[in-house]
């Protein structure tokens, strides 16, 4: 004990600063997956309200491979087991995103800026930073436990607390794997890169064995984290001795991390990032924020094109789960329009990426405010590159990229679904407007408020949360308008309407352009 206490001085100061510097991100982020959960009850009770609908499912979900593919074997009939099965693996993937950014940025991103330097000269022990940043993610994940086990109490106290505890273990899991990444990466947006990309594998891994098998007993599942959260089987005799593999896993990555911190120095990584030239390819401002961001352009590109391919291989399958159930129906037309329901399907679906292709385009915004803060910039802008063109390097990319992965989107999904092109491809780039106005807020706070500017990630969160669950929860189209993807055409199935897409691609433009005029003219960040 007295050997550890010097390496873990300051940690509880660092923890309290990081609560509080967190005391927007960690309740939205926190919430919003809660929230989802939660709904889940009474959103199921009036789709599936009686024993014969009940079963229907469970025997469509088992002949069914691509929609297991999608969200996961059934294991029972109760309202407990159908939300866990409903939303599980999702709020399972969310509590890993929340885990990832908040140690990410309380470990790397605080070396990649010299502020863990500058702490690290005061009493603070060589491991502080890092355990603050790990109780912070658990202070997140226990909250989001304490959630779930008392709004599902009703559904079964002990299902309730198998699924709060399974999502705050994967939470956790992924909070130390990221630690490990971020000892050996130089830069935050690589971590967060890695890390999220293992995410996805394990997604995929679950997907794949679960279309294999209808009950989870596939070993591809079983080699994914999001497998052994659904075989916990909460409010279907709970596997407790699933919690025992997280344990044993977030006990092992967690040691991997302290090791790996204690053996190097401040702001160094054990996979430094190879200098690459001064000249040649990189004497534009574009063709360096190229290089900066054809990681994260290439990984969204793939991960779209994929998603497309998965959700329109389902396609068909959606029309035999939905049936005669009107209540399915009808969350199906809020969501993708008033059409057949093969078309309402995809243009929820097309919608769905839609929202997500705004996250992409928060994070793209936003690398310039992270090269501001970090000091790059300086560097640049001392040269003869203006702070527009500097600037306008980066959004080409961030809404050019999003066109680029709506697009990829749509190919994957007319390959998967094997019909006509031209109705799909529309569907996705159609959802361009709403994305470029989400884009522009971020530019807005950016440009006018950089201190504000994480605020646009709260946006997407809020946007994202609108669109997801709103329909399921019977939300009036008066909230619902409230996100620029509540004004959209649903394509395919519905008719183009020209005026809400033109309004809303003149508003990002407004957007952008008062967010450079405000970067023109105040101080850099430092």
């Amino acid at each position: 004990m007295n050997t550890l206490a010097p390496h873990l001085a300051g940690t509880g100061t660092l923890l309290r600063f990081a609560l509080r510097r967190d005391r927007v991100m960690i309740p939205l982020w926190v919430g919003v997956n809660a929230l989802m959960v939660l709904s889940m009850p009474n959103t199921l009770k009036g789709l599936y309200g009686t024993a014969g609908e009940r079963a229907d499912l469970m025997e469509q979900m088992a002949t069914n491979s691509s929609l297991r593919a999608l969200v996961g074997p059934v294991f029972d009939d109760s309202l407990g087991a159908l939300t866990a099965w409903r939303v599980g693996v999702y709020a399972g993937a969310l509590a890993a995103v929340t885990s990832i950014l908040i140690v990410v940025r309380h470990t790397r991103d605080e070396e990649e800026s010299g502020r863990q330097e500058l702490i690290a000269s005061g009493v603070v022990g060589r491991r502080a930073s890092l355990t603050s940043a790990l109780l912070t993610a658990a202070v997140a994940d226990a909250v989001l436990a304490l959630l779930v086990t008392a709004g599902l109490a009703g559904q079964g106290v002990a299902g309730a607390l198998a699924l709060g505890l399974g999502l705050a273990a994967v939470g956790m899991l992924f909070a130390t794997m990221a630690a490990i990444v971020a000892q050996l990466t130089e830069s935050a947006r690589l971590a967060r890169g890695l890390t999220s990309g293992v995410l996805g594998a394990a997604f995929v891994l679950r997907a794949a064995g679960d279309s294999a098998t209808d009950d989870g007993s596939s070993a591809l599942t079983w080699l994914s984290p999001l497998g052994w959260l659904e075989n916990l089987r909460p409010f279907a005799d709970e596997r407790w001795w699933v919690l025992g593999l997280f344990t044993a896993a977030i006990a092992a990555q967690g040691v991997a991390a302290y090791v790996l911190a204690g053996r190097r120095d401040v702001g160094m990584s054990f996979l430094p990032t190879r200098p690459g030239p001064a000249a040649g390819r990189l004497r534009t401002a574009g063709a360096l924020a190229w290089r900066l961001q054809r990681g994260g352009v290439l990984g969204w590109s793939v991960g779209f094109f994929l998603a497309g391919l998965v959700y329109g291989g389902m396609t068909e399958g959606a029309a035999d789960l939905v049936g005669d159930n009107e209540r399915a129906r009808e969350i199906f037309e809020r969501m993708g329009g008033r059409s057949a329901i093969t078309d309402a399907f995809l243009a929820a679906m097309i919608g769905m990426l839609g929202l997500v292709a705004a996250l992409y385009i928060v994070a793209s915004v936003l690398r310039p405010h992270g090269e501001e803060t970090s000091g790059r910039a300086e560097p640049v802008l001392v040269n003869a590159v203006g702070r527009l063109r500097w600037a306008a390097g980066h959004l080409v990319i961030a809404f050019g990229g999003a066109a680029l992965i709506m697009l990829l989107a749509g190919l994957g999904f007319t390959l998967g679904y094997g019909k006509e092109a031209g109705p799909i491809l529309a569907g996705c780039l159609v959802q361009l407007p709403a994305v470029w106005v989400v884009g522009g807020l971020a530019v807005l706070l950016y440009g006018l408020a950089p201190r504000l500017a994480p605020a646009a990630w709260g946006v997407a969160g809020a946007v994202l949360l609108l669109g997801w669950i709103g329909p399921a929860l019977d939300v009036p189209q008066t909230v619902l308008d409230l996100s620029p993807f509540g004004h959209l055409p649903k394509l395919p199935g519905g008719g183009m309407e020209w005026p809400p897409v033109l309004v809303l691609t003149a508003l990002a433009a407004g957007l952008v352009a008062a967010g450079l005029a405000g970067l023109r003219r105040r101080d850099l960040t430092t």
